[in-house]
């Protein structure tokens, strides 16, 4: 029985340092893992007792196998149920990220969208800009053409003046 009870050790042992995390898991599977031996131990000496079956070293052996590879099952059956729920939260995750990856693309071709609709429209701004500075310069142009002209003619006037004065004065004498 103590040749039981050591191999289970190390099978615990074994178990911990592979599975990392799950303290509590571990600690259940402990105590699980006892209580079974607890009441295996408690229907071996009632048996013992009730009957007094005794049996050989090499049946008792044979059952010692059978019950230790039973209890590795169980544990071994404990942690694919543990790893499968472990590979469905992994694939949860995974669905989650590729959600969130998609919604990140579609709101960066949506941004670039947008970047690409504020550069058309200010191209199309500095266009505008650029007819109004062209009309702007052609009307200044147009008035300082004007403004010359105007200028030329009160200087036309300004000697005709002078000169009908001059002649008037000369009429006058």
């Amino acid at each position: 029985m103590e040749e039981i009870w050591q191999g289970k050790k190390e099978n615990q042992h074994t178990a911990e340092v592979g599975m990392g995390n799950g303290a509590s898991e571990r600690w259940n599977a402990a105590i699980s893992n006892l209580s079974e031996m607890g009441s295996t131990l408690d229907s071996l000496q009632k048996l013992l007792l009730q009957k007094a079956v005794y049996v050989d070293e090499e049946a008792f052996a044979q059952a010692s196998t059978n019950s230790v590879q039973a209890r590795n099952a169980v544990a071994l059956e404990r942690r694919v149920k543990t790893l499968e729920r472990e590979l469905d939260a992994a694939i949860t995750a995974s669905a989650c990220a590729r959600t969130e990856k998609r919604q990140a693309e579609a709101g960066q071709r949506a941004a670039e969208a947008r970047t690409q609709e504020v550069l058309k429209e200010l191209e199309n701004t500095t266009k505008i800009f650029e007819l109004h500075m062209e009309e702007l310069r052609t009307k200044h142009e147009e008035i300082t053409k004007k403004d010359g002209e105007i200028k030329v003619l009160q200087a036309i006037i300004q000697t005709l003046s002078k000169g009908t004065t001059g002649n008037s004065a000369e009429n006058n004498l």
